[in-house]
């Protein structure tokens, strides 16, 4: 089985890849989360949550600059079987500053940079630039 954050991220990505204008992906509050901090990252345009038969879905509207995807690749780092924890020490910058890790914290979803500043460490889930 794979990881509902890793089937998310790829999604996303392939629907960059394939030139989509929306992915969508089966619903949870973490996935939500996750959205959310790409919406706020300038990755994803914006999402909406919707319900059909009782089933909730997220649809991920896909940013595009001057025809560019705003996402060119993301690194998978936490998988079902073997989590990755790191301690604010051992965060490292992504591509120079230029991207973003995503890390799973007692204080929620949140960035590379923020973790650093508020000193706390967490599940790294994922880089992305």
């Amino acid at each position: 089985m794979e990881s509902p954050v890793t089937d998310l991220v790829i999604r996303v990505k392939n629907g960059y890849l394939a030139g989509k204008d929306q992915v969508v992906c089966g619903y949870s509050k973490f996935k939500e989360k996750i959205v959310e901090k790409l919406k706020e990252l300038k990755y994803v345009k914006d999402y909406r949550i919707e319900e059909e038969r009782g089933l909730k879905k997220i649809i991920v509207d896909l940013l595009y600059i001057n025809k560019e995807p705003a996402l060119t690749d993301v690194k998978i780092f936490s998988k079902p079987g073997r989590r990755y924890y790191v301690s604010y020490k051992d965060i490292k910058p992504v591509m120079t500053g230029q991207g973003h890790s995503i890390l799973s914290t007692s204080q929620g979803v949140i960035t590379n940079n923020e973790a650093l500043a508020k000193k706390v460490g967490g599940e790294l889930l994922f880089e992305i630039w």
